[in-house]
C-alpha cells in the first residue's frame, strides 16, 4: 500500500512515517512544509514531498495522486492561537479530504481526539480545538472515502506499552505517541476498521485483540 502521511514532521507523524518505512507491506511518503524537513527524511531514505495545508486543494490533490491511502496526522500544536486551529485542524483537514477525493485516493485515516464525538465531555480550556476536530471528523464521515477515525486519549511521551483499550473499555486516559503511531500504521491496512470511529487509550490488550473486541 502506498501511504501519504500529512503532518509527517509532527511528533506522532514522525514516528508514524518511520514505522511505515520499516513495514515491507507499505511504501510511505512524508508530506512536509519546509526543505530542511524534507532533507531530514530523504537523508534516511524516506520519500517526501513539499506541500502546505494552507495551500490549495488542487495542489494537495496533485501531491496525493497515485497513492492508495492518506493518513492525516497534522495539528496546529498547543503553542499556536485559535486562528491556526481553524486553518490546520479544521480547514487543513477538510482540504485533505477533498484533495484525496479529487486525486482518486480511496483510503483515509484521520487522527482525531478522545471524546470529540460527545460535546458534553469537551474541556472549556481547549474547546475551539474540539470544535475544529468535531467538524473535520464530520466532513470525513460524509465523504466518499473509505475512512477510519482514530481518537486517542491524552498523548504522552512515555515509553510505548503495546497495550490498548478501545470502545466501551476505553475510559478517558493516556496513550503514548509511539503507540498512537503504531495504531495508525495498523488501521490504515485493516479493513475491519472501515467506516468506524475508534477511541483508544493504553490498556491491557494487544492492538489486534483490542480492535477485534472493541469495534
Amino acid at each position: 500500500m502506498k501511504v501519504f502521511v500529512v503532518g509527517a514532521n509532527g511528533q506522532v507523524g514522525h514516528e508514524l512515517v518511520h514505522t511505515l518505512h520499516k513495514d515491507e507491506h507499505h511504501e510511505v511518503t512524508a508530506m512536509v512544509r519546509k526543505e530542511e524537513q524534507q532533507k531530514e527524511f530523504e537523508d534516511k531514505g524516506i520519500h517526501s514531498v513539499l506541500a502546505d495545508l494552507e495551500g490549495t486543494v488542487e495542489d494537495l490533490a496533485d501531491a496525493m495522486k497515485g497513492y492508495d491511502a492518506v493518513i492525516f496526522a497534522a495539528g496546529s500544536g498547543g503553542s499556536t492561537g485559535q486562528d491556526m486551529t481553524l486553518l490546520i485542524d479544521l480547514d487543513g483537514a477538510v482540504k485533505t479530504v477533498e484533495a484525496a477525493e479529487h486525486a482518486g485516493v480511496k483510503r483515509y485515516v484521520m487522527l482525531s481526539a478522545f471524546g470529540v464525538g460527545d460535546r458534553s465531555t469537551w474541556s472549556d480550556e481547549i474547546k475551539p480545538y474540539y470544535v475544529a476536530k468535531y467538524y473535520a471528523d464530520h466532513h470525513v464521515e460524509e465523504s466518499s472515502l473509505d475512512w477510519t477515525i482514530l481518537r486517542p486519549g491524552a498523548l504522552t511521551d512515555d515509553e510505548p506499552t503495546g497495550k490498548f483499550a478501545a470502545g466501551s473499555d476505553a475510559k478517558p486516559g493516556d496513550i503514548t505517541r509511539h503507540d498512537v503511531a503504531h495504531a495508525l500504521a495498523h488501521v490504515v491496512g485493516d479493513s475491519s476498521t472501515s467506516k468506524k470511529s475508534i477511541e483508544l487509550v493504553n490498556g491491557d490488550h494487544s492492538l489486534a485483540d483490542t480492535l477485534k473486541s472493541g469495534l
